[in-house]
């Protein structure tokens, strides 16, 4: 017995612990699968796309996919809708000038300066392939406002748009070579025009609108953004002012050109189409050298209406660039900020201690499972190896040369309140990122104009002026600013012409850099001031107490300084966040509403309120967010306190149940998570009106459910009650018809026994 006991068990136990072994071994086999599938799932995206970016997947222009590659989609068309007119402005430049001039007078054989020269006419094959240049150039433009319009499909607009804006440049490329080559003037006693110069800039702004719209289509072909431009309203009223503005600003050459040559005095040297350009260009940006001013009461007249014009235009075009840059800055690169901490936040979170240790005992481990306690005999011998064979260097020591790659440390977020300070610490660090990171890119735009533009003026005016480096960095300098003392101003041809396209980037750049100073350095220079004032100049009441208190907590007397000054910082403190006007109606119940510290929270979850109560709180809320909808609507959106969206989601989830299926209702979120209200595209009150307004929904129809539930229980009740009367009515008549009959019988019996 005890031999077959044994026996019997001894299988048994084989058995159990095969089972376990196998169930270990299932595990850690899930486990690596679980892993792989995550390493798979991050890689695969990439390995796709690394694999497959060549082939074309070109979308259709209904296609209402996500658009990326922002800056070929909607940057590089602005660009281009840009210089293409600036580009046929100065091609009008070059055509309507001749390309050389004589530096002698044929009178009296002196040296004249460059811009006073005598020119002389064009072979007849520059000037008819600078027709041909200029429009082609202007078919080129054409075909693009057309496809911006829609009027032409953009598979057509732009490739025509392209290939003649590359015939443009082509033709004037052959041109200004083949007349340097075959054709130069004959210095030091000849030198080129302003016209030829404009010709030269004319092929390189045609060249560039070309080579980007080639970007745009390409990214067209790999199905990046359907076929068509990825603008809006705003940023086609910019290009729409942009060639109003080149309109007006050729056309202004065009009149004072005939202005001054036609009413001009006998001494007053006549403006070609070129000199009146360069002095519209000056008077519309306000810098005003003084080198070329109107010499008769026809252009002085002009000058009013004409300057008015052109600053109210540039104005405009300035806000635009200004609101298109914003936008793109806040649409894509802030909220890829956003999003690329948010995922690496959200990959770094855990949520208790035990999977805290679990992550860290991974990332130690590595992907495969596998420790490192050989690691340290493993080197030993690999080191011992290498001695043996003549290298000295410890491997660990030639190994640290190349950097570690370090994994990011984890972050312990245990209660809800950790996850929402955590999303609202990459808000705060995004807002600085934004600021700081938009006057960074104008710092460096403005230094490279500063800098690259003073480098060409010293090279143009070196020969006419004498120029050095450092006068060329004082005119550069002077002219961004916009003062013009006029003491230096460009003297040759291909200075002028420069400092035309030069100056209608610069001064643009200019204003951009003193908007984004405004939001940092001139924004926090301001906020010391104020708060110096505050202490000094002009104190405020009650600035001190809270600086006293503090004081009075550290001396050891905090107690009676809490008493007086507890109450008076948190209220200047929410006045300021909250940023509520005074007297609004309501707006007292629904700070007493949602203005709930978490202690009281805590009470109340305790004891929960009444639906009644709830319904009530509803109605307040919905109220509070339209008011903070509506005052921030031009301010900076409101945010709400963790301690007002613990009140809110209260609100919004009271009204859900089981049985409910709202499918298009936001009602569960993870701060740190894709749906995210912080991250939702919207204000947090409207996107908190949008949810109390679902919540609302979702009461009325739970209380209509109600209501017609209880109308058919009371039909049902009134039924049951009007059956059971009837059956009552019909058993008492039984019971009467039965007496009735016994009595009958009873008499009847009497009778016969009398």
């Amino acid at each position: 017995m005890t031999t077959t006991s044994s026996g019997s068990d001894a299988p048994s136990g084989t058995v159990t612990n095969s089972t376990n072994a196998a169930a270990a071994k299932q595990k850690e086999s899930d486990a690596q699968n679980e892993h792989d599938e995550r390493a798979g799932a991050l890689h695969a995206p990439h390995a796709s796309r690394e694999k497959q970016w060549w082939k074309f997947r070109m979308r259709t222009r209904d296609d209402d996919a996500e658009a990326d590659w922002w800056f070929a989609s909607t940057a590089i068309p602005l660009l281009a809708a840009t210089l293409g007119p600036f580009a046929n402005v100065l091609s009008i430049g070059a055509l309507v000038t001749p390309w050389a001039m004589n530096l002698l007078d044929p009178v009296t054989g002196e040296r004249v300066p460059e811009l006073q020269g005598f020119v002389f006419a064009d072979p007849g094959w520059v000037y008819w392939l600078n027709v041909a240049s200029l429009v082609a150039g202007f078919v080129g433009n054409v075909f693009l406002l057309f496809n911006f319009t829609g009027r032409i499909r953009y598979i057509i607009a732009l490739p025509a748009s392209i290939v003649f804006w590359y015939v443009a440049s082509g033709i004037l490329i052959a041109i200004t070579a083949c007349r340097e080559i075959y054709d130069p003037p004959i210095r030091p006693n000849q030198t080129y025009t302003q016209g030829f110069w404009y010709g030269v800039m004319s092929a390189v702004l045609y060249l560039i609108c070309s080579m980007i719209l080639m970007v745009n289509m390409l990214g067209y072909f790999l199905g990046h953004y359907p076929q068509t431009f990825n603008l809006t309203d705003s940023q086609r009223t910019l290009i729409l002012q942009t060639m109003c503005f080149f309109i007006w600003l050729a056309g202004g050459g065009a009149v004072f050109s005939v202005v001054q040559t036609r009413f001009g005095g006998p001494d007053d040297l006549d403006w070609s189409f070129v000199d009146a350009l360069y002095f519209c260009d000056v008077t519309i940006l306000t810098v005003g050298f003084g080198d070329l001013a109107p010499t008769n009461d026809i252009g002085r007249g002009l000058v009013f209406p004409y300057s008015v014009g052109g600053i109210i235009m540039l104005g405009l075009v300035i806000s635009s660039i200004h609101n298109f840059a914003t936008d793109i800055g806040a649409s894509k690169v802030v909220q890829r900020h956003v999003e690329k901490t948010r995922l690496r936040t959200a990959r770094r979170a855990v949520r208790t201690s035990v999977e805290f240790r679990s992550r860290e005992t991974e990332d130690t481990a590595g992907p495969g499972g596998a420790g490192i306690t050989n690691q340290p005999v493993m080197m030993k011998r690999v080191n011992a190896f290498a001695t043996a064979m003549g290298n000295t260097v410890p491997l660990m020591r030639r190994m640290s040369t190349f950097p570690r790659q370090r994994k990011p440390k984890l972050l312990l977020l245990r209660e809800e309140k950790d996850r929402f300070e955590a999303m609202r610490s990459i808000q705060r660090s995004t807002a600085r990122f934004k600021r700081w990171t938009a006057l960074s890119l104008s710092l460096i735009a403005f230094f490279l104009l500063w800098c690259l533009g003073a480098l060409v003026f010293w090279q143009c005016e070196r020969d006419t002026l004498g120029m050095t480096y450092f006068q060329a960095l004082y005119f550069c300098y002077v002219s961004l600013l916009t003062i013009g003392y006029g003491d230096l101003s460009p003297k040759s041809n291909a200075g002028r012409c420069f400092f035309v396209v030069w100056s209608l980037i610069a001064v643009p750049t200019m204003t951009l850099l003193i908007s984004d100073m405004g939001d940092t350095v001139i924004g926090t220079f301001k906020h010391g001031t104020d708060r110096l004032a505050g202490f000094t100049v002009l104190p405020e009441q009650g600035i001190w107490h809270r600086w006293l208190g503090a004081w009075l907590r550290r001396k050891g007397r905090g107690k009676r300084g809490e008493k007086k000054t507890a109450p008076k910082a948190p209220r200047t403190v929410t006045a300021d966040e909250n940023g509520a006007a005074e007297g609004v109606g309501g707006e007292t119940e629904a700070e007493t509403t949602l203005k709930r510290s978490l202690t009281e929270l805590a009470e109340e979850a305790e004891a929960p309120p009444s639906e009644a109560e709830l319904a009530r709180r509803l109605a307040v809320a919905i109220r509070r967010a339209a008011q903070d909808l509506k005052l921030h609507c031009e301010k900076p959106p409101k945010r709400y306190s963790y301690e007002e969206w613990v009140e809110f989601t209260k609100l919004i989830r009271f009204t859900t149940s089981e049985g409910d299926d709202e499918e298009d209702e936001m009602i569960e979120w993870d701060w740190i998570g894709e749906d995210s209200p912080m991250v939702a595209g919207m204000s947090e009150p409207e996107f908190v009106l949008e949810r109390l307004c679902e919540s609302m929904g979702r009461y009325i129809r739970k209380k209509e459910k109600a209501l017609i539930g209880g109308q058919e229980i009371h039909g049902e009740v009134n039924s049951l009650e009007k059956s059971r009367h009837d059956v009552g009515e019909r058993r008492f008549g039984e019971r009467t018809d039965k007496k009735a009959g016994d009595g009958r019988l009873d008499g009847g019996g009497d009778g016969q026994g009398d």
